[in-house]
Formats: C-alpha cells, structure tokens, sequence
C-alpha cells in the first residue's frame, strides 16, 4: 500500500475524553472514529487489524473442530423469553419493536438463537458433540461506555456453542476450547492468564476469564507468577485428553478481583512467587450444563432411547476488544507496538526524498520485494518531513521501519528499525531484506 493513495486520519493529541492509551492511541493513528457514545467507525487501519484478529480466533476455532455459522443481530425476543432470560438481563439489553409491533432486541450475545437452531435439526446423541461458532457485531447499552473499544456499546464477538449429551462429554467440549483460547492469544502475541470467573447472566458452575496484565487493566487480578510465563500447548491431540493441560493452567492460585480469596492466596502461593497486577479481560468461557436446553426444550434421544436436555457451554472472544486490550499491552510514549501477527503492515518503508531517482529506485524495489514476500509493506512515498514521517511510522507501530535515503543509497546502505526494541542497523538494502523477510 503507498500512503500517498491510503487514508490514515492521524491526530497530533488525542481527544481530551480518551482516558487510556489504547483509547489516545487508535483515536491518533486514524484507527476509529467515535459516532456516538460507546459505537465507533473503524477506518482502514483498524479494520485490517481488527480482521487479523479476526482470522487468527477463526484458524485457531476451527483447528479445534468448531464449525462457523452467521447469525443476525437482532433476535426475536420471544426466544428470550423462552429461556427466561429477556426480563432478567437487564438494562443493557437494546429492545426494539418492528412495523408489526413484534419485540425484537439487539443481541449482547446468543445462547438462545443458537439453541433453536440445534433444535430444530439436532435429534440424536449420535450426531453429538456440536460446537457452532460465531464472528458478529453485538451491543450491550452500557450505562457509562468509556475507554473507546474496551467498553464500548457496539462490539464485535466471537462466540461458540457447545452441545453435548452429558456432563462429562460437556466438560471435554469445554476443555477443547480452554486449550484452544490459550493457543489462540499466544498466537496473538499475548500472554493471557486463566483465572476463575463469576458466569455472571450467562448462568452455568464452571466459568474461566482470559486476563492480560496491564497497567490500565479494569481489575485487580491475583495469580501465581508461573501462570504467566506457561507456553501455549500449541499443537495437540483435539481428540485425546486434554484434562492434564487444563490442570496445570488451573492448578496454580489465579482469580479475578470478584473471585478471590486473599487468605487462600496467601496460604497456596509463596510471597515470592505472588503477582498481583490489573488486568484486561479478552476472552471469557462457560460451561452452564442444561441452563437453556430445559427451558428451550432442546433434547436428544441418548444411546437409551430417551430423551434428555443437552448439556452446554458457550465461549466468547472480544475480537474488537483485543485491539485496544493488545495495545494496552504493548506500547510505549511514541505509540502503539503491534506484534508480527496483527500489525496493521508488517514493515514501513520511508522514502527520505520523494522525487530522487536513485531513493525512489530503492524504495520501489524494497517494496516489491516484500510484497512479494507476503509482508505487506506500507509505503511512505508522501512529501512530508524525515521527523514527521518517523513519528507517523512510530505512531502506527509497523514493526519494522526500512528507512531509505540520500545519503545511505550514495553508499549503498539502507537503514532498520526493529520497532519493539529501537534498534537500528545499517545494512546494504539485500541483505536488510533478508533480515526483514527471515
């Protein structure tokens, strides 16, 4: 992409509202733009990390064995009233009525839409277990929506469903997921804890809440040191037991603010070895046995003959959410420090005088090659200052800058930047390629 011909709005201060840095920082590098309280336009450069993102949770969900469905945003309310939830949900809860008078509502979320549609089609124990994901907008009316995309009213979700015929079939549904949401957020350049949760309105006995340490976290979190620095299981046996991963991550003392126990803390965790920080949740599972099936009446004939309520979990992923929670996470004062995964570009290259032959010659070869490359470069080929162009390219957080000159292409050397770390090296342009595309 050449920045001449892209649209990158950037502010040199952030609105005086933004209150965290992920909020200051996507509103600064032409990310969002807010259209009202809690509900943002994402423009080019968030989108493509929003759907980075987005491919990442959908590769590492169907490497689990789920299997993607699209369903609407809005929902009949009647479905909520079947499962009993619409009256108890609450003021956040957007309601809406048609032309015909018909009660609809914006959906926060859709165990209830997804259990009619296994209903209506799921007979048989045999044809179990189902795990039905879903990427699509939701809305919640947060009564005080703030920090931009980490507590916004309009938000874009990941959720799965799964339907198994009894509780311990349930369970292994609900370890698939535990392991899948670990090698998901590794995969995201993130290090993301599992800590005991309150299911909340979802409902269930078993709840775990993926938390990310940072500074401007919404929570205090408590946990054992070594959670942090676990390796993600990465590739696994999907149909084996994955019970032994899910007890080392749960083996260890971790808790979210509601659910902690400080004398418990205490007593299970060596002082050394203690860590409380704040934290941002990310990702959010639930196993809530037969909450929906009894009231929806979604059965199956089991092995039997009989019928019996299913047994369910559901597990969501704030896809929109990451963007501000990877920010949070990886920044600094110059701006936002994307991982390799998810950034926008994977590499800058600044053109220190448009309108040289010989620099222009450069660039146009660097930037084919690592297009070529699959490494999806962004081309500064604008008529802006060297510092504006260096604090843009900061900004933006591309991890890695290719700084091409005057001076350096008399001498047959470009220059590298390594975004997270500052370092820089000067290098003939082939082999600073080679050491971009290694």
């Amino acid at each position: 992409m050449r920045l001449s011909r892209y649209f990158i709005p950037t502010l040199r201060e952030a609105p005086s509202d933004a209150q965290i840095a992920s909020h200051q920082l996507m509103l600064r590098a032409g990310m969002i733009r807010q259209e009202a309280a809690g509900i943002y336009a994402w423009l080019p450069l968030g989108l493509r990390v929003l759907k980075k993102i987005e491919q990442i949770v959908r590769e590492e969900m169907d490497r689990a064995g789920a299997i993607e469905v699209l369903m609407p945003t809005l929902q009949l309310a009647d479905l909520w009233r079947e499962s009993g939830r619409y009256d108890d949900y609450g003021d956040e809860m957007l309601r809406i009525k048609d032309r015909h008078e018909r009660d609809l509502l914006y959906g926060p979320t859709a165990e209830e839409v997804i259990t009619e549609i296994f209903r209506a089609h799921v007979k048989s124990y045999k044809d179990l277990p189902k795990n039905f994901y879903n990427i699509q907008w939701k809305f919640r009316d947060e009564r005080r929506p703030r920090f931009g995309v980490m507590r916004g009213r309009e938000f874009l979700m990941k959720d799965a469903y799964s339907f198994d015929v009894d509780e311990a079939a349930a369970r292994r549904s609900y370890n698939r997921m535990f392991v899948a949401y670990l090698n998901t957020f590794s995969r995201l350049g993130l290090k993301a804890v599992p800590m005991r949760a309150d299911p909340g309105p979802i409902g269930g006995d078993l709840s775990h809440e993926f938390i990310i340490l940072a500074e401007t976290g919404e929570s205090q979190v408590f946990c054992h040191r070594d959670l942090v620095e676990m390796p993600a299981p990465g590739d696994v046996d999907w149909d084996g037991d994955l019970q032994p991963i899910v007890d080392q991550r749960t083996a260890l003392y971790a808790a979210t603010e509601d659910m902690h126990d400080q004398g418990r803390f205490e007593s299970e965790v060596a002082e050394s070895d203690r860590l409380s920080a704040r934290g941002i949740e990310v990702g959010h599972i639930f196993y809530f046995g037969e909450k929906y099936s009894k009231p929806m009446r979604a059965v199956v004939t089991g092995p039997d003959g009989q019928e019996r309520p299913i047994h369910g979990g559901s597990y969501g992923v704030g896809v929109s959410r990451l963007v501000g929670g990877i920010i949070e996470a990886s920044h600094d004062a110059a701006g936002i420090i994307w991982p390799d995964a998810v950034a926008p570009f994977g590499v800058a290259v600044i053109n220190l005088r448009p309108g040289d032959s010989a620099v222009d010659l450069a660039c146009e070869q660097a930037y084919g090659a690592l297009r070529d490359a699959g490494k999806d470069p962004l081309l500064d080929d604008t008529d802006e200052r060297p510092g504006a162009k260096f604090a843009a390219m900061d900004l933006i957080g591309a991890p890695w800058q290719l700084i091409i000159g005057p001076k350096g292409v008399a001498e047959g050397k470009v220059e590298i930047k390594r975004r997270a770390t500052g370092e820089r090296q000067s290098l003939p342009l082939e082999d600073a390629l080679k050491a971009i595309i290694a």
